[in-house]
């Protein structure tokens, strides 16, 4: 037998129940802003080039940028388009740059815990020290916005065998982590289950610009296609289009006019089925919705 973890069942896309996001519109499209802090000579971190000796000055200062520069960039472009943000944030990021933080409070963003920092993956800890990872980066949060983070992402998506328990039982609503489906979904828990909200890892800067070498241009391309695509997709079924971000990488000027390029495109298409919203947001009507129609 092949294992399996027993979270969700397959549940195909067609067939489902049909619902509607607020106001009759059919597609949520929402931005997953990522603000993260490293540690300076040790841990993890994305490379713009192959790293040397601890410590690598030049990836480290690279992903400085993001957060000295790259994110204020993007700030205004939000702010010309009218567009909220689900601002993803390691928690270290309060202690070392809270000014890069406080603006996205300040406009009503939404603040979803990213674990302490990308330095490190929460999955690799003992059950006892992830959890005290999740409260700790919970608490924070809590602390320095007035209101407890309803949604989590792990740093690189590292999850446990226990992970969706130990989030649920910290009070968290939804969770990012799996990237199977356009729909949110149910989770089971030991304790009850969570919601699945769709984040991506196609349309994410990390795994294109990073990963697969591609750069500004391609990556907005994908963006714009993708709406494109999901636009009229989005007739037939309610759909999540998230659109994964992170400053030291789209802030940089040469990818942010691209970026600004797919943004505006979609801020500016007029849809009438389109919804710009966040993370939380979905997650708030999916779960509101009456018994049966989200898969679980």
């Amino acid at each position: 037998m092949l294992k399996t973890h027993d979270r969700y069942p397959y549940s195909p896309i067609i067939g489902r129940q049909p619902y509607h996001w607020p106001g009759a519109k059919r597609l949520a499209v929402y931005i997953g802003l990522n603000l993260e802090w490293f540690s300076f000579g040790d841990g993890l971190g994305a490379e713009l080039a192959p790293g040397g000796p601890q410590p690598d000055v030049l990836n480290y200062a690279w992903r400085d940028y993001g957060n000295r520069v790259g994110v204020f960039r993007l700030l205004g472009l939000f702010d010309e388009l009218r567009l909220p943000v689900s601002l993803l944030v390691n928690s270290a990021m309060l202690q070392h740059a809270p000014q890069a933080v406080l603006p996205f409070m300040a406009r009503g963003d939404e603040i979803v815990g990213h674990g302490r920092t990308n330095a490190e993956r929460q999955g690799q800890l003992a059950e006892a020290d992830e959890r005290a990872l999740i409260l700790e980066a919970r608490d924070a949060l809590t602390a320095t916005s007035g209101r407890a983070p309803a949604g989590w992402l792990g740093p690189w998506i590292s999850q446990s065998a226990v992970t969706p328990d130990l989030l649920a039982e910290a009070g968290f609503r939804y969770c990012l982590d799996w990237c199977h489906d356009d729909q949110p979904t149910w989770m089971k828990t030991r304790s009850g289950r969570i919601l699945s909200v769709p984040y991506p890892q196609e349309l994410n800067d990390i795994p294109q610009i990073v990963g697969r070498r591609r750069e500004g241009d391609e990556f907005a391309d994908m963006i714009v296609d993708t709406y494109d695509v999901m636009i009229r997709e989005c007739l037939d079924r309610p759909l999540v289009m998230g659109i994964a971000l992170h400053a030291y990488l789209v802030g940089q000027p040469h990818r942010f006019k691209h970026l600004a390029r797919a943004l505006r495109h979609i801020a500016g298409s007029g849809a009438d089925l389109l919804w710009l919203t966040t993370a939380g947001a979905i997650a708030d009507h999916a779960i509101g919705l009456a018994p049966g129609v989200v898969p679980e």
